[in-house]
């Protein structure tokens, strides 16, 4: 599990290489973004499929995200639910990404590990499933209504190199 004390290790272990003189200056993870989109506004059962699972997935409501302009092409008014959004703190941040880590990425098919490449300049990480059913508490026979995950990982890196760093500390499996 991803706990303070494994937090504090990755400040020794970095402390030499990046010359940190407080345990301030060590990066942590504010916060985990999980967003999907809802594909169609006019479809209500599947908006609720999709609020059902992740509710489960995350455990905390998802909030909706709305449009903020009309789309023709698209036949999008502004104000129609896109899509929805979780932000996870503290405690559940910390478990849900001891379950990524520890379940969800051993159960992805042809799993090699997350591209170091998705670490943006400013130190965050975005990880994409096309699949929500490699999460354990997604029922396995309800496979009509599969939608996609994008799970963004917030942390106070100041670069990329301090981020890759700091993830591979604490578990996060990067290719090399």
């Amino acid at each position: 599990m991803i706990t303070e004390q494994k937090i504090k290790s990755a400040f020794t272990a970095l402390k030499a290489e990046h010359g940190y003189t407080s345990s301030m200056q060590s990066p942590r993870i504010q916060k985990v973004v999980i967003s999907t989109g809802a594909n169609t506004s006019h479809d209500k059962k599947r908006a609720e499929v999709i609020l059902d699972r992740l509710k489960r997935i995350t455990g905390q409501a998802p909030s909706p995200r709305s449009a903020k302009k009309s789309v023709a092409t698209f036949k999008i008014r502004a104000g129609d639910v896109v899509g929805y959004q979780v932000t996870l703190r503290g405690k559940r941040m910390q478990s849900f990404l001891d379950k990524l880590i520890h379940i969800v990425f051993p159960r992805v098919r042809d799993f090699r590990g997350v591209d170091a490449k998705a670490i943006d300049e400013m130190g965050n990480i975005t990880i994409g499933f096309k699949e929500h059913t490699v999460f354990p508490e997604t029922a396995d026979e309800d496979l009509k209504d599969v939608f996609g995950l994008a799970i963004t990982l917030t942390t106070t890196a100041k670069n990329k190199k301090e981020a890759e760093a700091f993830l591979r500390h604490i578990g996060l499996p990067l290719k090399s």
